[in-house]
């Protein structure tokens, strides 16, 4: 593993009442240790684990592609603070790395579609042709295809956004063939399944007070999907009646 593990120190937190310093999980996690490849960060929306991966984003030196920031009705001070309060631990030193989501994948293929003006050579890494004029699933697997062959730490928040389940397995089938190599190393942010699913994974729930490692069929997602295609009937009855 590139990066062994992150210690967490609430003493250092500016505030307790503000997210995500209020969130228990943050006050009772003291360190997450990473032993394989692959890691998943999973749990219902709030439960901070985004806010920590760009923690470890920021604190490990990976820049994330953003636009400028748009004016709003609330600021919260602190929501981009906890990289502050956190350490990694690499193994053998930093190495570079990358951040992905969705909204960041869309400016960068912007930048790459500008520097493409000056040298058309750039886009032979992604593919051979423009990710701005490929679907959104083949470009994504464009993507990743090239930029994962680069020894590094990649950090992925919801990579299965506008992907459809066969662009899923696709994404899964690259990281079962990378993680092995030794050279890269995944922390992914998700709610999909699928990915979940990865062989020899480890899998941090953020819906448990500390975060616990678990394994697959014990997620609430399997479980949920699993008794869903069971027994869709009772979900169904759930919904509420037409109206005449």
């Amino acid at each position: 593993m590139h990066l062994k593990s992150v210690n967490l120190y609430p003493e250092k937190y500016p505030t307790h009442e503000f997210y995500p310093f209020n969130l228990r999980i943050f006050q009772q996690t003291p360190q997450l240790e990473f032993d394989s490849p692959v890691t998943f960060f999973c749990g219902e929306n709030g439960t901070g684990k985004s806010t920590l991966l760009r923690a470890i984003s920021h604190k490990c030196n990976i820049h994330i592609w953003e636009n400028f920031q748009t004016m709003r009705y609330v600021h919260n001070p602190y929501e981009d603070q906890l990289h502050e309060a956190i350490e990694v631990n690499w193994t053998d030193g930093e190495v570079p790395g990358s951040f992905f989501s969705s909204q960041i994948f869309h400016n960068f293929s912007q930048f790459l579609d500008e520097w493409a003006v000056a040298d058309s050579q750039i886009l032979k890494y992604f593919g051979g042709k423009s990710l701005m004029i490929q679907s959104h699933g083949q470009s994504l697997i464009s993507f990743f295809s090239a930029r994962y062959q680069i020894k590094g730490l990649y950090l992925m928040d919801e990579p299965e956004t506008a992907l459809s389940p066969r662009s899923q397995m696709e994404l899964l089938k690259l990281l079962y063939q990378m993680s092995p190599k030794g050279h890269a190393q995944f922390i992914i942010a998700t709610h999909s399944p699928v990915l979940l699913s990865c062989p020899n994974a480890t899998i941090f729930s953020f819906d448990n007070v500390p975060i616990q490692s678990m394994v697959y069929e014990q997620t609430e997602y399997f479980q949920f999907f699993k008794d869903f295609m069971n027994h869709r009937e009772k979900y169904f009855e759930m919904l509420p009646k037409p109206k005449d």
